[in-house]
């Protein structure tokens, strides 16, 4: 993978009924120097490097770049790698690879009661987690819906009944791919909900009436009754329709409570450099929710899915204490088959000598809750 620039040029748009300012800004990153070892607590008086950026204003409005190409960590499929995938690759697991559905683990159970001083994850399945921080009631990436276009149905229920949700305070979206940026679902939501987005998607929600909409580019961060929302990169890309694609950006989310605890939401992504990049400029993340699904045929898709063994490798570049797959056992992507991921991150754990109660491999409709003490 070729490493990319981490120098984003935004032009930020300032509007009021008086006047209307346009500012150019220029971030530069030095090198960063080495991170922690893996799993390792860091020293609570060493700062993050590079300081963290001040919080943007929520709901600003902004103007980006009309595409996002330069943010690629590896090329798009070309000519040849399309016609390879038609002659060769397969998007579905053979019947024996879906035998295994009945064993999914799926196991609703009521989400846990918490107070501001307490961090809960609740896995509604795929990329969607009810994430208690700070007070708040965050949503990332959330699929309600029991189809997404141009997949099968999914193979296990939602995790979590969405009349069993508390008021939710925020959304995080990752990036605009139909498994994670789902239009029914999100009309379930008041308008004036707090959503976080990438650069560049800001537009799709207004035009579907959402008032608050805070969009940001990578290592940018904005803050919510006192929860820190800052955007990270991730090794992906993005396409919505046939004209879009790669004009909103993609990435994670690091969500700071105000006492410091951390969870690092990854989104979708590949493996890379990016990782090592989080985990020094955010030091100390309690958990982890990593992608370890939809990798197989890896020729086709190592550039934007981890696989399990991955997965496991970037928990420890990020220095997170704990790590909760996610991205499997709800939609059928690609070609693996369906219980495979869970028995090779459950593996490479065991193969990379980490404490098996730190990793939190729920089943859909699992929570866990980490209090202060952690």
């Amino acid at each position: 993978m070729t490493q990319q620039s981490e120098s984003p040029t935004t032009r930020t748009t300032s509007t009021s009924t008086t006047s209307r300012t346009t500012t150019n800004t220029t971030t530069q990153e030095a090198d960063a120097p080495a991170g922690p070892s893996p799993f390792a607590p860091p020293s609570p008086f060493a700062p993050p490097f590079p300081p963290l950026a001040a919080p943007r204003p929520l709901g600003e409005r902004r103007v980006w770049p009309h595409t996002f190409h330069d943010r690629l960590t590896a090329p798009l499929p070309g000519i040849k790698a399309l016609a390879r995938f038609a002659r060769e690759g397969s998007v579905r697991p053979g019947r024996e690879g879906l035998a295994d559905i009945p064993r999914l683990p799926f196991e609703p159970s009521p989400l846990p009661r918490v107070d501001a001083r307490t961090i809960a994850v609740s896995w509604a399945g795929h990329a969607s987690w009810v994430v208690r921080i700070g007070g708040l009631t965050v949503l990332t990436d959330p699929v309600w819906s029991r189809r997404i276009l141009g997949t099968p149905a999914r193979i296990t229920p939602v995790g979590i009944a969405w009349s069993a949700l508390p008021r939710v305070d925020a959304v995080v979206i990752s990036h605009n791919h139909y498994d994670h940026l789902d239009a029914p679902t999100l009309r379930r939501l008041p308008r004036d909900t707090p959503v976080f987005v990438p650069a560049g998607l800001a537009g799709w929600f207004r035009r579907r009436r959402f008032t608050q909409v805070t969009e940001l580019d990578w290592w940018e961060a904005a803050e919510l009754s006192g929860v820190r929302f800052d955007f990270v990169p991730a090794h992906h890309w993005s396409k919505r329709t046939l004209i879009d694609t790669c004009r909103s950006l993609w990435g994670g989310w690091v969500l700071t409570a105000p006492d410091g605890q951390r969870v690092y939401f990854a989104g979708d992504t590949g493996y890379g450099h990016w990782f090592t990049r989080i985990g020094e400029r955010y030091p100390g993340i309690d958990l982890a929710l990593l992608p370890i699904g939809a990798y197989d045929p890896r020729w086709w898709l190592s550039d934007v899915h981890c696989d399990p063994e991955e997965a496991v490798r970037a928990a420890q570049e990020v220095g997170a204490r704990r790590m909760a797959p996610m991205h499997w056992a709800a939609f059928v992507l690609s070609a693996e088959p369906v219980l495979e991921p869970l028995t090779r991150v459950r593996a490479a754990w065991e193969r990379a000598g980490l404490d098996r109660e730190d990793l939190w491999d729920l089943p859909v409709g699992g929570s866990r809750v980490l209090d202060v003490a952690g």
